[in-house]
């Protein structure tokens, strides 16, 4: 039966019907094979499609017949009283493609029978006939609307089409994308050039917006060519990048391997500059830092150090991350003292010198993390033996790591063996990948440590040394001597024993000392 000759009355005895049907289904769904499910979700997508052009034939027939003019409303109100469920959203795009049908219709261009081959024809054919939705409907014709003025005459209908196929198969979203592809295509001679030249002016990157120890908010608008230029140096950067040798997956989001790829190309670009400014000493880094933190938190890993002198300053950093910087920035500390005095200001502190960075790139190749490919030049030295632990800054102790394993190092808290000859894989830094190696390591060289300290200087102690300092026996001066040089490297005398803080002692081994203790 044709349906069009189909009456209204029975057609909407069917839609009743229909509407019956889809009340409740979800209570008999468990009936139907999973085959079935398929071939139910694409009938009710095909009745929900009818619907939406149903919709917006429905309401441009009341516009044309004068139904919403006289109920006092505009479109818009009119669609939101008798179709309740679009209170939730898209009512707007129902009533301008009704408007759009029932304005051709009273001018005698109805652009569905009598236009369609223009692009108004094409967009409003799709909404009658339910394959083009009234949201993206109304979105190509915005898109239409902007782009006209800079086409050719005849490439609009090819245009339109070319936006409406886009957008059917993949949203609105992606139907933007297409804009300057097309103006490149079917623009006016110049069109492409004049419009990236007033995106130029557009184009910003905002302040960071600074909240504590809190993520850092920046707004950025790019052209074309400045997002073409950022996207070629972090797309590869950004890539997932699982361990094939350890088995580790890159648990990491796309936005965060994103910004990290951001944040590397940064460090790159800072490390260029310094190494055509510097010299072969520590001053030769990545990147310069201010902060102030507590000597006592630097050395527990406690509390926090607080940024100074850009346009960051206030940002609160943890010890560790300050760590972690402090393998590959200049961080120049305002290191406060116990009582707050500033104790060491401006000084640049435990960087390794470019020779022993080029010394690095020999030894090690490129990142030492086990399975990482990352070549030198992406590679930052990492103190092994952290300075604020005591590390010194020396080839024995670096070990060259990609940023991405820097952090992850110091996040597991990992620690390494760094020999003197090459293992049978050819490596000479061999990292103990179990999380808090580098704490029972610091632990071990702790306890060495302690065994071969000098006992405390205790008045005792202090009596006894100089006691064999007047010796007669050569021996026994000998020996004091040793034990007070070894006690004055280690610790700083008692005021009250010497009267001068790490003051020099001597004495005159013929002067006669009473040191019995007074009466």
């Amino acid at each position: 039966m044709d349906q069009s000759t189909t009456p209204l009355a029975e057609r909407r005895s069917v839609m009743e019907r229909a509407s019956d049907a889809l009340s409740g289904v979800a209570d008999v769904l468990h009936q139907a094979s999973g085959a079935q499910l398929a071939e139910l979700m694409t009938l009710v997508d095909v009745l929900a499609a009818r619907a939406a052009a149903a919709r917006v034939s429905v309401t441009a027939e009341a516009l044309v017949r004068g139904e919403v003019a006289e109920s006092g409303a505009n479109a818009h109100a009119w669609v939101l009283d008798h179709a309740p469920s679009l209170r939730q959203g898209g009512a707007s795009h129902v009533a301008v493609m009704a408007t759009h049908l029932a304005d051709g219709r009273r001018s005698g261009v109805d652009p569905v029978t009598l236009d369609p081959g223009s692009p108004r024809g094409m967009v409003a054919a799709g909404v009658v006939d339910g394959s083009v939705t009234p949201a993206l409907a109304t979105a190509v014709l915005r898109e239409v609307e902007r782009l006209e003025p800079h086409l050719t005459e005849e490439a609009a209908p090819t245009v339109a089409g070319a936006l409406l196929d886009l957008g059917v198969q993949w949203g609105p979203s992606m139907m933007r994308r297409l804009r300057p592809r097309l103006l490149a295509q079917y623009g006016r001679a110049g069109v492409l050039d004049d419009l990236h030249d007033r995106l130029a002016s557009s184009a910003r990157l905002s302040a960071p917006s600074v909240e504590s120890g809190d993520l850092t908010e920046y707004q950025l608008l790019m052209t074309p060519e400045q997002a073409a230029a950022l996207e070629a140096a972090i797309g590869p950067l950004s890539a997932p990048a699982p361990n094939e040798e350890t088995g580790e997956r890159d648990l990491r989001s796309a936005g965060q391997r994103r910004v990290e790829a951001l944040t590397e190309v940064c460090r790159r670009s800072s490390a260029l500059d310094a190494d055509g400014r510097g010299s072969e000493g520590a001053a030769a880094s990545s990147a310069a830092l201010h902060v102030t933190v507590s000597l006592t938190d630097l050395e527990a890993r406690t509390g926090c150090g607080e940024v100074m002198g850009t346009t960051a300053s206030g940002t609160v950093l943890s010890p560790e991350v300050l760590r972690r910087i402090a393998c590959e920035a200049a961080l120049i500390p305002s290191v406060l003292g116990t009582a707050g005095e500033e104790v060491d200001l401006g000084r640049v502190v435990r960087l390794f010198t470019r020779a022993q960075r080029r010394r690095l790139w020999r030894r090690d190749g490129g990142c030492t993390y086990p399975g990482c490919t990352a070549p030198a030049a992406w590679s930052k030295a990492h103190h092994v033996v952290h300075w604020a632990d005591g590390g010194v800054t020396d080839v024995d102790n670096a070990a060259l790591l990609c940023q991405r394993h820097h952090t992850y190092v110091h996040q597991r808290r990992l620690v390494a063996e760094v020999r003197h000859r090459p293992d049978e894989r050819g490596r000479y830094v061999v990292w103990d990948l179990t999380s808090g190696s580098y704490d029972r390591h610091l632990e071990r060289l702790r306890a060495e440590q302690a065994r071969h300290d000098p006992p405390p200087m205790t008045d005792e102690r202090l009596r006894s040394l100089l006691d064999a300092l007047i010796d007669d026996d050569h021996d026994e001066r000998r020996w004091a001597e040793a034990e007070l040089a070894w006690s004055m490297d280690d610790e700083p005398w008692s005021e009250d024993l010497t009267g001068d803080v790490y003051g020099e002692f001597s004495i005159d081994p013929t002067e006669t000392l009473d040191l019995a203790p007074s009466a």
